[in-house]
């Protein structure tokens, strides 16, 4: 039986005596010039006591906190999200400050018994203030890929804080005023519970670091941020960081891959499986009696409140009972908004819907049907269609798994290596990381020819190793295992005898001589990774895989320039962390580039490419680098990339054919960052309305538009104009044939039927659109201008509104975009969230605007648009929105949709707004201007 841990108790030890850090300790390299612009007023970012600081991977974030620490000169608690990154806190201070390889006896890892420096992570100071064990995970095999972050509590996580005061009351002792937190968006929530009240408790200074601030997060989520580290103080972007050559040139590559037969079997066989569990579930009698016997069937108008608070509920019970055959009453038409509009097909989407209600939420209606209920839900299990009570038909982790570790992306890889190898000869340094060791792929004997058929550090090793032979040398470092060439056995020796380590263990690979592993030692195990990575820097090792928990965040090695990010870790804060560790420059080597390859498996059976791609374009949302399409922009997201507009139908090959030529020419890559960087001054977050605004493809007309409505009709009669070319080029060719005017005719009434058929509906739809709603592009400007000065008027933003201005104006491809000047980055992220909100398809918000207008004095014009949460929260801040709407835009009236008519006006809106036509009405870019 495993027993537990002892816990600990808080027995009050006697604080350190030092109080302040002793004289003459100096940072031993000169600012950059951000990091003295902070330094140089810091007095002012303090007047709050907070400073908050915004600077990506490499940007030396860590120093300055340090050299904050020493200003301020008093005992700091100095929290970090993982092992790897409190020990590079107290390496950096040793190394940089004091100069030094020993660790000060008043540096102390255990709150518990605090020091003139107390350096923990956010894990150990929540198991601290709950008296639990202190278990902090490190790299090992079966890393749980939802749990992102590499602090783990085990077991039950207690909200009480019982030992909170008790570690509050040794803090004081200690006389701990500042409290460093090092990017403390990866707070779990009882995490952010004990931090805040330690922050109540103490009220120190608190300093703010952070590489990617939770800005995709909600508004309640930012504010909680916010309340923790203050308003932003500065904000160093990647672009600014290449201008000042403090990070080097760099760009993403996509390589594709396919699903092996196997996969491919697997994956057809999972979409076949839930088509037949629609069929079957549509099919289902017991399940058709429970949707009859639910009140808002039986008498609707007097389940109209529930109706309204649950319309998308609603709807799919009518769409599953018309899939059925019953005949849906006119009454419960007119309830959604509008009897005459078509019920849709009972699909997965709907099905989802109504199976999640049915098992997961109504808890009083169904109770007669629960044996069918439990049925039913075994039955979903079973096809893989419930994850942690997730119902999903079109995506499952079985199927994920399948796209996510496809061992085509082995290839890949070998292939990848293969090239850079080609280039960059001994001067490459690849670092690959992956998610899983795969033990099992070792083996103890002479040879190994055990198969290849799993992602994972050890499989990639043995693949490029069997493909290799001795012209590629390898490396693996993880927390449990070491690998390293023999013929760095002797760099290893000396490096480890500067470190004052006597001896290094080594036992030889039993299938390869040529390699050997590092015998495996508590005691040098941290010393082990800093060891390798002199190796890796010195050419020793070439390409060194490893798991991206013990390389992800923490490590440091600024000779790599090629990345290959095996791992599918998606969250914007740790992708972003992972490809941090190649875009930093290296000293003494001022050409330095960096390829960062992402893998991507394609879903062939998905029209937008599968769960795969699906990730790697969240993970494109934190990324900035410049774009493919055009000569001198810089942009995040993946449409710099030029993908095509049908991404799940590429060439996979062709494409990484063209990847391949461009990330050979490195020069190339650096002149298009000089380029781009010498067409701006700064990042900005502004929102775009493409140029290509794509439909639900079961419910919508695909049409596209690069400004406007009228632009769109202006596009259909240059289309009508190219096909009545091609006709007549056509009948140039078939001239033989018409013998008399008769026959000419003919040939153009043909031509007119198809072009009329082809045509005729697109122009309709453009022609109502034109005359139904009042062009954004024509309001957009003073619906800018009315957002603007209500932020300021309700007290939001940070910056006096004399020195901000909502722009608005078209990019290259002629895309409509709005953003904010002059502002923080807190102001820039708030507009841009609420202007998206605004013209974004209309959801569930409190109030809602409806934008008149009179077309030519004879037709009104209508649009809908949701009132931003921000400002929807309360009724004072929606009426100095409709106040300015009315005098920046016109003519307007705005509904309190949390009642019975207002509902309806809800339900209206979303079915008739023009934004709600589409899926992208408008997209949230990063671009350099």
């Amino acid at each position: 039986m495993k027993t537990q841990p002892q816990q600990e108790t808080i027995d009050s030890p006697t604080p350190h005596t030092i109080k302040h850090f002793p004289p003459g300790i100096t940072f031993k390299h000169p600012w950059r010039t951000y990091q003295q612009r902070v330094l140089d007023q810091l007095k002012f970012h303090l007047h709050d006591n907070h400073l908050h600081i915004i600077a990506p991977p490499g940007s030396g974030k860590t120093v300055l906190g340090l050299e904050v620490v020493l200003r301020l000169n008093k005992p700091v608690l100095i929290l970090a999200p993982t092992l790897a990154i409190r020990n590079q806190w107290i390496q950096r201070f040793c190394e940089l400050f004091l100069q030094t390889e020993v660790t000060p006896e008043w540096i102390s890892r255990d709150i518990r018994r605090p020091g003139l420096m107390t350096v923990i992570t956010y894990q150990g100071l929540h198991a601290a203030c709950n008296n639990l064990p202190q278990h902090e995970q490190t790299d090992e095999d079966d890393v749980n890929e939802e749990d992102e972050i590499a602090d783990e509590c085990v077991g039950a996580t207690p909200k009480n804080n019982g030992q909170l005061e008790a570690i509050a009351n040794l803090l004081k002792q200690q006389g701990t005023d500042t409290i460093v937190a090092d990017e403390a968006h990866h707070l779990k929530n009882e995490w952010w519970h004990t931090l805040h009240r330690l922050k109540a408790l103490l009220t120190p200074t608190i300093v703010g670091l952070t590489a990617t601030p939770p800005y995709d997060v909600s508004v309640a989520e930012w504010m909680r941020y916010s309340e923790l580290n203050g308003p932003v103080d500065a904000e160093i972007t990647i672009p600014e960081l290449v201008r000042a050559g403090d990070l080097c040139p760099h760009q993403d590559h996509v390589y594709f891959t396919e699903p092996t037969p196997d996969e491919n079997h697997r994956i057809m066989t999972f979409r076949t499986d839930m088509d037949r569990l629609l069929s079957e579930i549509i099919q289902d009698p017991v399940l058709e009696q429970a949707m009859q016997s639910h009140p808002a069937w039986l008498r609707p108008i007097e389940e109209l409140n529930w109706i309204y608070n649950n319309l998308e509920i609603f709807a799919a019970i009518l769409v599953f009972l018309h899939a059925k055959g019953v005949l849906i009453p006119p009454t419960h038409l007119d309830i959604i908004g509008d009897k005459d509009h078509p019920i849709p097909p009972m699909d997965h989407l709907w099905c989802q819907r109504l199976l999640t209600y049915y098992i997961y939420q109504e808890k009083t209606h169904f109770t007669a049907f629960d044996t069918h209920r439990q049925h039913l839900e075994n039955k979903l299990k079973h096809h893989g269609a419930i994850d942690k009570k997730q119902i999903d038909f079109c995506f499952s982790k079985r199927l994920a798994g399948v796209l996510n570790t496809s061992i085509s992306k082995l290839r890949g890889i070998e292939r990848i290596v293969a090239f850079e190898h080609q280039q960059m000869g001994a001067q490459l340094r690849m670092v690959i990381l992956t998610d899983y060791i795969r033990k099992e792929a070792w083996v103890n004997a002479a040879e190994n020819n055990a198969p290849i058929n799993k992602l994972g550090v050890l499989p990639i090793f043995e693949l490029l190793r069997r493909q290799s032979g001795q012209t590629l040398k390898l490396g693996i470092l993880t927390g449990s295992l070491i690998v390293i060439p023999r013929t760095a056995l002797e760099a290893l020796a000396h490096e480890a005898q500067r470190s004052g380590i006597a001896a290094i263990g080594h036992t030889p690979v039993p299938f390869d001589h040529h390699y050997v592993t590092i015998d495996e030692s508590d005691r040098l195990r941290h010393d082990m990774v800093g060891l390798v990575t002199r190796l890796f820097e010195q050419g020793e090792i070439e390409v060194l895989v490893g798991t991206k928990s013990l390389l992800g965040e923490g490590w440091d090695a600024p000779a790599i320039n090629a990345l290959v990010m095996a791992s599918y870790v998606g969250s914007f804060v740790l992708s972003n962390q992972m490809r941090g560790r190649a875009i930093r420059t290296q000293p003494g080597n001022a050409g330095k580039t960096a390829n960062i390859w992402h893998l991507v498996c394609l879903d062939n059976t998905s029209a937008d490419g599968g769960n795969d791609l699906e990730l790697l374009k969240r993970r494109f949302r934190g990324f900035t680098g410049p774009c493919y399409h055009s000569g001198a922009s810089i942009e995040n997201g993946i449409g710099r990339l030029n993908l095509p507009e049908k991404i799940g139908h590429i060439n996979g090959s062709q494409h990484n054919a063209q990847t391949l030529e461009q990330a050979a020419n490195r020069p190339a890559l650096a002149q298009k960052w000089n380029q781009a960087l010498a067409n701006g001054v700064r990042l900005i977050d502004e929102i775009t309305f493409p140029e290509a605004i794509r439909r639900n493809s079961t419910r919508r007309k695909v049409f596209y538009t690069r400004r406007t409505i009228a632009t769109l009709m202006f596009e259909l009669i240059m289309a009508g104009m190219v096909f009545l070319k091609d006709m007549l080029i056509k009948m140039g060719t078939h001239t033989q044939r018409i013998d008399s005017l008769k026959d000419f005719f003919t040939w153009m009434s043909v031509a007119g039927t198809i072009g009329l058929v082809y045509f005729g509906r697109q122009t309709y739809v453009s022609l109502k659109y034109y005359l139904k709603y009042r062009d954004i592009a024509a309001d957009i400007g003073r619906i800018a201008q009315a957002l603007l000065h209500t932020l300021a008027e309700a007290g939001l933003l940070q910056t006096p509104v004399a020195e901000l201005k909502a722009e608005t104006g078209t990019d290259l491809y002629g895309s409509l975009t709005c953003h904010l000047k002059g502002g923080t980055s807190y102001d820039e992220s708030l507009f841009i969230n609420a202007i998206g909100e605004i013209v974004s398809p209309i959801n569930n918000p409190r109030y809602v605007i409806i934008r008149k207008h009179q077309f030519m004095g004879i037709k009104t014009q209508i649009d809908f648009h949701a009132v931003p949460e921000v400002l929807g929260k309360n009724k004072r801040t929606a009426d100095i929105f409709l106040k300015h709407w009315k005098k920046q835009v016109g003519a307007t009236e705005m509904v309190f949709t949390k009642y019975y008519q207002g509902r309806k006006q809800l339900i209206h809106a979303r079915m008739h707004a023009f934004a709600n036509q589409f899926e992208n009405a408008s997209i949230r870019k990063n671009i350099w201007r």
